[in-house]
């Protein structure tokens, strides 16, 4: 059985590596339009469903495929990736000194198997200024994640806080995917034993 990642991001691809598993990575075109009143955990489940079946429908029928889809929600409004810097801008200015929630919609398909679910973490973020906000999107970091910032680079120096799974908010949250992966028979620690 080959385990695919339905994923191009390096986030996802170094936690899979942190737990161990060997995998393959696909990178599923799928559209990401979803309608406007969508909650932001079905917005998750939605877009890490339609991942998981594009990459399933070029895979050999035992297959494992796992798919991930994360935002970020500040009092009900999605977040995803910033156009430009002045986007980030304005994210990141919404997001200081409040405390706002990051979704991952995680499914998983193995033949005519199909999981999805979702995780959910609340962050806060301390109060920056307009001038730490222009020298962090200079950086770069916040151009290709959800609510422009990166808690496993230098935007964890906004965060004061997390109440949930940090994976989560790096994009794979790891024990939700480890129960998935049960449900399935998949044991990531017996494979790394060579069980």
């Amino acid at each position: 059985m080959n385990i695919i990642l339905a994923s191009t991001s390096p986030r996802r691809r170094e936690l899979l590596d942190q737990i161990g598993l060997d995998y393959k990575v696909v990178s599923p075109d799928v559209d990401e339009t979803v309608g406007d009143n969508m909650a932001p955990w079905a917005v998750v489940e939605e877009l890490s469903l339609r991942k998981a079946r594009a990459a399933a429908a070029h895979c050999a029928p035992g297959d494992l495929v796992i798919a991930a889809d994360t935002v970020v929600a500040l009092e009900g409004t999605v977040l995803g990736k910033p156009h430009d810097g002045r986007d980030a801008f304005q994210m990141l200015s919404a997001l200081s000194g409040n405390r706002h929630q990051v979704y991952t919609g995680v499914t998983i398909i193995r033949g005519e198997q199909v999981l999805t679910g979702h995780e959910m973490t609340t962050v806060t973020f301390r109060e920056t200024d307009p001038a730490e906000i222009e020298d962090y999107i200079a950086t770069g970091e916040p151009m290709d994640k959800a609510g422009a910032y990166g808690i496993q680079g230098m935007g964890a120096l906004f965060i004061q806080g997390i109440d949930g799974d940090y994976h989560n908010v790096m994009g794979l949250p790891l024990y939700r995917l480890g129960r998935m992966l049960a449900r399935l028979g998949v044991d990531p620690i017996a494979r790394a034993a060579g069980r």
